[in-house]
C-alpha cells in the first residue's frame, strides 16, 4: 500500500509514523497525505519526502471524501484527552462515523484506527466510553479494520513524562492525584512500527491489538523517574481522592489545556495495563522497548530551552 492518508499525522504519534512510512518507501513512490487545518504547525513533517501536508478540515464530510479518494489505506490518529461530552463525541465517535462513510463512498477498505487501552462502553470516564463508541462505529462499518489500543505513549516529544520533568524543574514538590494508578507505557516508535506492519500485510485485519511496554508502573513512580532522569528530583506526594478531584477541578478553570482533568482521574480508576486477553505487539513481531532504555537520555538533556517544549505544545506554539 503506497498511498496512505494519515489523519492526525502532525501530532506526536503522527510524526514518528510519517518518518517510518517514508523509510519504508525509501523516500520514493507513493504519497503520505496529512491533512491539517493549520499546516504551519506541521513543519516538522513537511520536509519529509513523499509527505504532503494539505490544508483541510477532516470533520467536513465532503473534504474527507476527497482526502480518502485515491488512497490505498487510512490511518486515524485523531484523539483528544480533555474536553466536554460533546467534544469527545465529535472527535472519537462522529469523526469515525464520517470516516467510515467516506471510505464507503471512495471504495477504500483498509483502515488502521488507534484507540486507547481501557476503551469500554462501561468505563468510568467519558474519554474511555467515547473511544469504545468510536471502535463500535468502525467495526460495524464492515471495513478491513485493525484496532490498536496503546497504553500511555512515551517518547522524545511526549507531553507526559516531558511535562512532569518540566514541572519538577520549576516546583519544589509534586502533589499528585491518582498516584497509585497503574500504567504500562509504550514507546512511540513501537506504536508507529506496529501501524506500518499492519499496513504491510493482511494478517492483522479484524484484530484488536493491545500496545504496551514490558513493565507496569504506578503514576507516582513514573513521576519520580521523570524527576530523576531530568536531574530534578522532587518529593512526590499522593493526594487523597477528594483532594485530587478538587485539584483537577481547579486546573480545568485555568486558561489553556488542563494538566489534569476530573475525567482523567476517572480514567485512572481502571489500570491502564494489558488485559492479557488480546494479542499485543509481539503478534506483529515487535519486542517493545523498555522505558529505561529510551527516556533517561531524552530527559537527561532536557535542560535550558528544551525543557519548555511541553509548555509550548500546550500553548499551541509548536
Amino acid at each position: 500500500m503506497n498511498n496512505i492518508l494519515v489523519l492526525g499525522g502532525s501530532g506526536f504519534v503522527g510524526r514518528s509514523l510519517c518518518e517510518r512510512l517514508v523509510e519504508r518507501s525509501g523516500g520514493a513512490g507513493g504519497r503520505i497525505v496529512v491533512p491539517s487545518r493549520r499546516p504551519a504547525r506541521a513543519k516538522h513533517i513537511q520536509l519529509l519526502p513523499t509527505v504532503q501536508v494539505v490544508p483541510a478540515d477532516v470533520f467536513d464530510e465532503r473534504q474527507l471524501v476527497q482526502l480518502v479518494s485515491g488512497c490505498d489505506a487510512v490511518v486515524n490518529l485523531v484523539a483528544i484527552l480533555h474536553g466536554s461530552e460533546a467534544e469527545f463525541q465529535r472527535a472519537h465517535v462522529e469523526l469515525p462515523r464520517k470516516l467510515a462513510a467516506a471510505c464507503a463512498t471512495a471504495g477504500v477498505r483498509r483502515l488502521v484506527h488507534v484507540s486507547a487501552l481501557g476503551a469500554s462502553a462501561s468505563a468510568p470516564s467519558r474519554y474511555q466510553r467515547s473511544k469504545a463508541a468510536g471502535e463500535a462505529v468502525l467495526t460495524a462499518a464492515g471495513l478491513d479494520l485493525t484496532l490498536l489500543r496503546p497504553s500511555v505513549i512515551f517518547g522524545e516529544h511526549d507531553s507526559f513524562l516531558n511535562l512532569f520533568a518540566a514541572l519538577q524543574s520549576v516546583f519544589p514538590v509534586m502533589p499528585l492525584a491518582g498516584a497509585q494508578a497503574r500504567f504500562q507505557p509504550v514507546w512511540v516508535e513501537d506504536v508507529a512500527a506496529a501501524i506500518v506492519k499492519c499496513l504491510d500485510g493482511d494478517t492483522s485485519i479484524g484484530l484488536t491489538l493491545e500496545c504496551t511496554g514490558p513493565r507496569v508502573y504506578t503514576l507516582k513512580r513514573l513521576v519520580q523517574l521523570a524527576g530523576l532522569w531530568s536531574h530534578h528530583v522532587r518529593p512526590v506526594i499522593g493526594l487523597p481522592a477528594a483532594l485530587g478531584r478538587l485539584q483537577a477541578a481547579a486546573m480545568e478553570m485555568l486558561p489553556g489545556v488542563p494538566l489534569m482533568s476530573r475525567d482523567n482521574i476517572d480514567s485512572m480508576q481502571v489500570d491502564n495495563i494489558a488485559s492479557g486477553q488480546l494479542p499485543g505487539l509481539e503478534r506483529l513481531g515487535i519486542t517493545p522497548a523498555a522505558l529505561e532504555s529510551v527516556i533517561p537520555v531524552v530527559l537527561g538533556r532536557a535542560d535550558g530551552p528544551a525543557r519548555l517544549e511541553p509548555w509550548r505544545a500546550r500553548a499551541g506554539r509548536v
